[in-house]
Formats: C-alpha cells, sequence, structure tokens
C-alpha cells in the first residue's frame, strides 16, 4: 500500500457549512483524511454559514452526516465523535460584515498557518466573501480559496466572477474544482495515455472510430429543484464535468506533469472544438425532460410534479462535439448526460474501428468492434473488449470478452473519495486537477452559442420517461451515422462483483 504523505498544519474553513455538499460529502472527505492520519493534528475546521446555530448543534448535525454518508465500520468508534468535536462553528454574513471578528480572531491566532477557504456556497456569494476576507485580514500569503462549481451561468457572469475573486487571490491561490478531476479512474487516464505506448499509439483517428462520454444519474433534481431550474443539464453537467474528461481524453502528451503545462494541453482542446453555430443544435444537439415513470420498481413523478410548474429547463442532454485538430480529425465524440436514467454510472468509451476484412465465416459470429471502457462509477475500473474464440470443440467460434481491472479489487484498498484528495491537493497548493481561469472561460464560450441557439427556438425539450435512456432522439443522434450508445452497465458491473 502507498505510503500516505501528511500535509502541512492548516486551517481550513468551510463557508456554506449547513449546506447539502458540505454536509454529504466535505465533511465525510475531512473526516477520512483525519481519520488515515493525513492531516496533523493540530490542524483546525472551521465552519461558516449564515444560520444561527450553536456550535454543539451543529456537531451534532455533522456527526449524523458521517452516520449516514459514510459505511457503517468507518463511525463505529469513536473517531466519528472526536472529530466533530474538534470542528468550530461562526454564525456570519458572507454579504456584510456581520460575524467575521470572532473568525478573526480565531485565524490570527496562528498567522503562519495554510489557510483554505472553500467556498460551497452560491456562485453570486464568491465576491462578497473574498471581499470580506480582504476586509478582515484573513488573506495571507499562504492563503487558498476554493470555488465549486459552476463558476457563473455564462460567459460573461463567469468572466466577473474571476474578475472579483482575481482582485483578492491570484491565480495561484484559486482552485476552481471539479471533482470528476479527483476521481481515481479519470486520473489512471493520463497513466493509461502516457505510461503505456501501446494506447498512446491508438489513440489517433486512424485507429479510433468514435468516442462516447456518458454521465448518468437516476435520482432527480431533489432538494436542488430553485437550482437546478436555473441552470439545467448543459450549465450543471456538461460544461464542465463532460468537458473536462473529453479534454483528459483527446489533449496531447503535456511536457511534464505541472499544473500549467497540463492544463495548457487542456486548454487547446477546448479551443479546438468546432463551434456549434445556434442554427446547428437542431442536428448535433438533442434536450429532454423527464416525465414520470419508474426507477428500481418505484414510481417515480416528472421534473414538473416536482419543481411544482412547467418549464423548459433540460434535464438531459446530448450532443456531437468534433475536434479540429490532425489527431482527431473525423473522429466524433458523443457526449451525454441526465437525470432519472436507469442507473446511476459514468463511463468513457473509446471504441475502435472495425477490421477492414473479416477472415471468419458468418456463422462463427457477428464480429464487434474492440472498446476500452473507462468507468468512473460507481465502481472504478477499465474492461477492454476483444474477439475470441469460444473454448470447446466443433469448430471456430468467436465471441466477445472482456479484460476486466476493478482498481478497488485489483489493489485491496479503498480509493479516495475525489473530494479527499482534492481537499489535500488544496492544502499543498498543488492545482493540477483544478481548473484554471482560461479553461473555464473557454468552455462557456463553447457552450454558449448551444444555449442561444436552444433560447431562440420555439422547441421544449423533448420528453422521456424516468428510467429510460433519454428521448428517442438521443439514439437518432448516434444511429444515424451507423453507431449505437454503449448500454451494457449490468453486465460490466456483474463481471466485477466478488466472487463472479
Amino acid at each position: 500500500m502507498a505510503q500516505i504523505i501528511p500535509v502541512a498544519t492548516f486551517d481550513g474553513v468551510v463557508f456554506g457549512a449547513t449546506g447539502d455538499l458540505t454536509l454529504r460529502k466535505l465533511m465525510p472527505a475531512l473526516y477520512r483524511r483525519w481519520r488515515d492520519a493525513q492531516m496533523p493534528h493540530d490542524s483546525r475546521v472551521i465552519a461558516a454559514a449564515r444560520t444561527a446555530i450553536a456550535p454543539e448543534a451543529y456537531r451534532a448535525k455533522v456527526f449524523e452526516a458521517l452516520r449516514a454518508h459514510l459505511p457503517a465500520e468507518e463511525t463505529a468508534g469513536d473517531d466519528a465523535r472526536l472529530f466533530c468535536e474538534r470542528l468550530s462553528y461562526f454564525a456570519l454574513d458572507g454579504t456584510s460584515g456581520e460575524g467575521w471578528e470572532a473568525l478573526a480572531r480565531l485565524l490570527a491566532e496562528a498567522p503562519e498557518r495554510v489557510r483554505v477557504f472553500y467556498l460551497a456556497t452560491a456562485p453570486d456569494l464568491y465576491g462578497p466573501i473574498c471581499r470580506n476576507l480582504h476586509a478582515f485580514g484573513l488573506v495571507s500569503p499562504q492563503a487558498r480559496v476554493v470555488l465549486e462549481k459552476p463558476i457563473g451561468h455564462d460567459l460573461a457572469s463567469a468572466r466577473a466572477i474571476n474578475d472579483e475573486v482575481g482582485k483578492i487571490f491570484a491565480e495561484r491561490q484559486t482552485f476552481r474544482i471539479d471533482h470528476f478531476l479527483g476521481k481515481e479512474t479519470v486520473q489512471n487516464l493520463m497513466a493509461l495515455r502516457f505510461a503505456n505506448a501501446i494506447f498512446e499509439r491508438l489513440w489517433t483517428a486512424d485507429v479510433v472510430d468514435h468516442v462516447q462520454i456518458t454521465v448518468a444519474e437516476s435520482v432527480g433534481v431533489e432538494g436542488r429543484a430553485g437550482y437546478y431550474d436555473r441552470a439545467g443539464a448543459l450549465r450543471d453537467m456538461l460544461q464542465n464535468h463532460l468537458l473536462q474528461l473529453l479534454c483528459l481524453l483527446a489533449m496531447e502528451p503535456p511536457v511534464s506533469l505541472d499544473a500549467d503545462a497540463v492544463r495548457d494541453e487542456k486548454l487547446k482542446i477546448l479551443r479546438a472544438l468546432r463551434p456549434i453555430a445556434p442554427h446547428e443544435t437542431s442536428q448535433l444537439t438533442v434536450r429532454g425532460q423527464y416525465t414520470q415513470g419508474a426507477i428500481g420498481g418505484r414510481a417515480v413523478p416528472g421534473y414538473a410534479t416536482e419543481l411544482g410548474h412547467p418549464s423548459r429547463t433540460e434535464t438531459f442532454v446530448a450532443l456531437k462535439a468534433e475536434i479540429r485538430s490532425w489527431r482527431w480529425a473525423g473522429v466524433p465524440f458523443y457526449l451525454r448526460t441526465g437525470k432519472r436514467l436507469p442507473r446511476k454510472v459514468s463511463e468513457v468509451v473509446v471504441q475502435f474501428r472495425s477490421v477492414p476484412f473479416s477472415l471468419f465465416p458468418r456463422e462463427a459470429a457477428e464480429l464487434q468492434p474492440n472498446k476500452l471502457i473507462v468507468r468512473l462509477q460507481p465502481d472504478e475500473g477499465m474492461h477492454l473488449a476483444l474477439m475470441t474464440k469460444d473454448p470447446g470443440p466443433g469448430g471456430l467460434r468467436l465471441r466477445p470478452a472482456r479484460l476486466d481491472i476493478s482498481f478497488e479489487q485489483a489493489f485491496g484498498t479503498r480509493y479516495p473519495d475525489a473530494y479527499e484528495r482534492l481537499l489535500m491537493d488544496s492544502v499543498r497548493g498543488n492545482t493540477t486537477l483544478f481548473m484554471r481561469r482560461d479553461e473555464v472561460e473557454a468552455a462557456w464560450a463553447w457552450v454558449e452559442p448551444i444555449l442561444r441557439g436552444w433560447t431562440e427556438s420555439s422547441e421544449a425539450p423533448r420528453p422521456y420517461s424516468s428510467g429510460s435512456w433519454g428521448p428517442t432522439a438521443a439514439i437518432a443522434l448516434v444511429e444515424r451515422e451507423g453507431r449505437t450508445w454503449h448500454e451494457e452497465w449490468e453486465d460490466a458491473a456483474s463481471s466485477l462483483e466478488p466472487g463472479s
């Protein structure tokens, strides 16, 4: 097992401390890092929110959140209670100076420490919070600020937020988080490509037929209806998560693993994407909205019912992207994401070209093209789909088979959650897995014409039943070019279950 390298003693301040993200993701991640002794014992975790609540009540809330979101064995002993006892809580207003003096006094006790300010708030609070951090003298040379996505809702608002934050924090101090980049499998894309000559030489339009990126969720909007109806699937998922995956898949080898070297190559891909003009959205994009249906045998309502009124917000988007480069010319990248799909799964599929000529009789099997499938969730791993001989006598019969790697089983250890890794990287000052300002703005610049095309169109999002794989138009998007969405989720997952 790899050695866990401790980080420097730090003060971590989480704004938006009573919100869903903090309780569901950030506190469990910090607890695990503390439990694994990666956080120095004297580091402090400080929670801040507008809610007036006693510190003891907040600690109890976090304790219940740890029990709800972590396996029982991780919270069975005294560790969870001891971690929560270390938490401080401050009620303050991010838009005014109310309540900031007490936080300033606490941080002044250790001015030499690394300070990580995590803004788990609405993006319109990023500027006011940063201004208050500066006004109360909290931005030390060792300070960093972590910004949750989305950075704005369009290019202009993203630039405005970046300008406001940039007045207080230098770019090297600014960590724009996309938790997909912290996933073990996403980082393994770089290892797969740049540490294995066999794959890098196949990573070309001469060999690759097309690429699919799917991020599917089985849940609806749940408690995020207000935010989601202003954002939609394109802003919430595709503009950040899916485009970042596309960049890592398609980028050229960086000259080093230095943060800016990696991000320079990702930026080149974003700038090489062929623009989708507003008048092309009907041919190259599909947007949908879920209606009532069933997930896992349970009836679920439609989006408009959950929201309480009709809406033109998309809960599903699929599109065809193209990269204007010698490596990828002519290779379509199909991206899709949506809510209320049959299961939660995130996968990347690189489908290679079919063999140019089959030596085998038709009755032997229908040859299937090779696929490299990278699973991000629910079980991180990879498998390579190959054609092999069916064992046994009686002639030459072919069938598909998989070479599988499940990371957790192969290496016998729990892989850290993405937030665990990214939180510690922010303490270290390592920006490699975070988005740079120009990346964020280039992504918005590519997405904006699509949004404009949808706005100008009179067509509403296409309905799809909850529990289906989206509107039928999304199927047509790939099938009219002789391709098919990869949906062998159950087969892929069951092949990796222990004892299978």
